[in-house]
């Protein structure tokens, strides 16, 4: 019987043990993602993408943090239909402490905020957003 060829370098990486299988805590696992930012927003802290991505088993490369991004999205859809703040802000790069472009975009739509995504009046603007996560989360049942 002739070997199946691995159509894609993550099959060939898996076939070859180099990574492991996807699993239910993976990336697009909603309520595993969320469960990670509720536990920050109770701790009143923000995660960078690298230890989000570590929390999921996962070390950090852009396609990764690309599709945790679309994760963020769907739940900051769920919490808005459910009338909660924002999570998505929770998570940050380390070098400035700034969610990335993905976050911002939308920003404007969702918040009318209309400054710059890098400097002193984007960190103020985002320890607003956060706050307000960190407030409504604070001693609420996980």
């Amino acid at each position: 019987m002739p070997t199946r060829i691995p159509s894609t370098l993550a099959q060939w990486l898996e076939a070859e043990g180099i990574t492991a299988p996807a699993s239910p805590g993976d990336i697009a696992d909603v309520a595993k993602v969320r469960a990670v930012l509720l536990a920050a927003a109770r701790e009143g802290r923000s995660v960078s993408y690298s230890e989000m991505l570590d929390a999921l088993g996962h070390r950090f490369t852009r396609p990764k943090m690309r599709n945790l991004c679309k994760t963020l999205d769907r739940i900051d859809e769920d919490a808005k239909a459910a009338a909660e703040p924002e999570l998505a802000v929770l998570v940050v790069r380390e070098s400035d402490r700034l969610p990335g472009q993905g976050w911002w975009t939308g920003v404007a739509e969702r918040l009318s905020y209309t400054g710059a995504w890098e400097g002193a009046q984007a960190m103020e603007f985002v320890r607003g957003v956060q706050q307000r996560a960190f407030d409504y989360w604070a001693g609420r049942p996980a």
